[in-house]
């Protein structure tokens, strides 16, 4: 309960994110790079030749891009 008003109060530091990840679709075009904090679930766009997390991706694009959805 403690962390929950926290974290309304301060939000997330998102310290603790993912390794980079790259999806990539059955022709091999690869898509933005992104990390994800753990404790939230929010993405950032990742620069992977400064190894920086950029600016957070909107929930839009976050919930799926409809270039890499498959169809069964």
């Amino acid at each position: 309960m403690i962390h929950t008003i926290m974290q309304l109060l301060f939000g997330c530091r998102h310290k603790r994110i993912t390794r980079p990840i790259t999806p990539v679709d059955k022709t091999r075009q690869s898509a933005q790079t992104y990390v994800a904090c753990l404790d939230c679930g929010k993405q950032f766009n990742y620069d992977a030749i400064a190894m920086r997390v950029g600016p957070e991706i909107s929930q839009a694009r976050a919930s799926g891009d409809a270039h890499f959805q498959t169809s069964v």
